[in-house]
């Protein structure tokens, strides 16, 4: 499995007008996953008054360890990486706090193809696909799709940008920039024992209000106005955090309506399909660790890559992308943790036949606070993210991974946008 976040990164900050019309009271922090949380540290840090709405009965977003299978089966269900650890300020947090990881990284153990061990030349042609894809999908000028720079290489190219695009960005190639792929940044990606946990011990001290969705934002007066269930909210300004996905589905209407420039920025971007199904195994008849990670691939249906029993845990966690983890989705849990199971079998062997014991799909495609895995940019649209960083009426900002430009579709771009997002509402706050 690759994780490449490859280098040259660009930030474009849009400068707020001089002064926020409304002369006092809190800001509004819509969402409490990583950015709005970070964006709330800084504003406590700072002295503001701050409200911090969150519409799930929890913290953290997309980064939850998810415990269903058992207090002895936690499993990353959203991030689990944190990348280019060299920048990345969750390092020095897990360090910190003490936090297990590793820097394993590498090529998966076994490799099945349509449900039977691949050849060795099946093998040797995959990793020549894989090789040498980092001056493959460089731009060569206009902002094509992956799919596009990856078809004038052949065919084992396109079939290894296939599996990069879907299994470490969670979407199709034909659907993705390559001029934004290649701005992602890279270096060493940490794998985190519940990373979800980490991002929830940090933030514990901040005051939320949980199972709050926020359906309607005005901002026709001199600050903004929150609708939510049982009431309404007044603030000098709103940093919504919100995935792209619930903004493009209209979850939270504006009043009056987002600018043109604003819009145009939202539908240059789209949400992946990275998508999750756990498997909870029974230790007497399978040593996961043993087994090694694995790819399944099969020639009509998604290619899923299997991490084993990490860190120790009695559990499998497929992994798949694009159109068929949508469909995947929704079709829902039997038919997800059924066509893992089936995956998962050929690769143990009937020895290890009534392995699996219980399973969870994390269907971050259906989530309805989620709306997919973590942005996208589209060809031809690599600078949306710069884009919708521009305040909208002087009392709205928007913030999140989608916005963090080479540190987007992270934990670590999340964090860092909304620090910068509370720092801008700051500096146009009355002193």
């Amino acid at each position: 499995m690759i994780t490449r976040r490859s280098a040259l990164a660009t930030g474009l900050l849009v400068a707020m007008p001089a002064v926020l019309r409304a002369q006092s009271g809190p800001v509004a922090i819509v969402g409490a996953g990583a950015a709005g949380l970070a964006a709330a540290e800084i504003l406590r840090q700072a002295g503001h008054p701050f409200t911090i709405l969150e519409a799930r009965d929890r913290i953290g977003g997309r980064a939850h360890t998810d415990r269903s299978l058992g207090a002895d089966t936690p499993f990353d269900a959203g991030a689990q990486y944190i990348h280019w650890a060299e920048r990345n300020p969750w390092s020095a947090i897990a360090r910190e706090a003490q936090a297990t990881s590793t820097d394993q990284d590498g090529w998966a153990r076994t490799l099945f193809i349509d449900g039977r061990p691949a050849t060795d030349a099946e093998r040797a042609r995959r990793r020549a696909g894989f090789a040498g894809l980092d001056a493959v999908l460089a731009p060569k000028g206009a902002d094509a799709s992956l799919a596009a720079e990856a078809r004038a290489a052949g065919d084992d190219a396109v079939a290894a940008t296939s599996g990069l695009s879907r299994l470490s960005l969670g979407e199709d190639p034909d659907r993705v920039s390559a001029a934004d792929y290649e701005r992602l940044w890279s270096g060493t990606d940490l794998w985190v024992d519940g990373y979800g946990d980490l991002v929830a011990r940090r933030y514990a001290h901040m005051p939320v209000r949980l199972s709050c969705a926020v359906s309607a934002i005005d901002w026709s007066g001199r600050g903004v106005r929150l609708h939510m269930p049982g009431g309404t909210l007044e603030a000098v300004a709103a940093i919504v955090t919100v995935p792209v996905g619930v903004l493009k589905a209209g979850a939270i209407s504006f009043a009056p309506r987002l600018p043109d420039a604003t819009l145009s920025a939202l539908d240059g971007l789209s949400m992946g399909a990275y998508t999750k199904i756990a498997l909870r195994l029974d230790p007497p008849k399978v040593d996961a660790r043993a087994v090694g990670d694995a790819v399944s691939v099969a020639h009509d249906g998604p290619t899923i890559y299997f991490e084993m029993g990490p860190f120790g845990h009695p559990v499998a966690v497929a992994n798949l992308g694009g159109d068929l983890a949508r469909d995947l989705c929704n079709a829902g849990d039997r038919a997800a943790i059924a066509l893992a199971t089936e995956r998962l079998s050929a690769i143990l062997g009937a020895q290890a036949g009534g392995a699996v014991r219980g399973g969870r799909l994390v269907g971050w495609w259906t989530d309805p606070h989620a709306r997919g895995s973590y942005s996208i940019a589209a060809p031809g649209h690599a600078g949306a993210r710069d884009a919708l960083r521009a305040p909208v009426g002087e009392r709205i900002v928007f913030a999140g991974e989608a916005l963090a430009g080479g540190g987007a579709m992270t934990v670590g771009g999340a964090t860092l946008d909304g620090e910068r997002a509370a720092r801008e509402v700051l500096k146009r706050l009355p002193g």
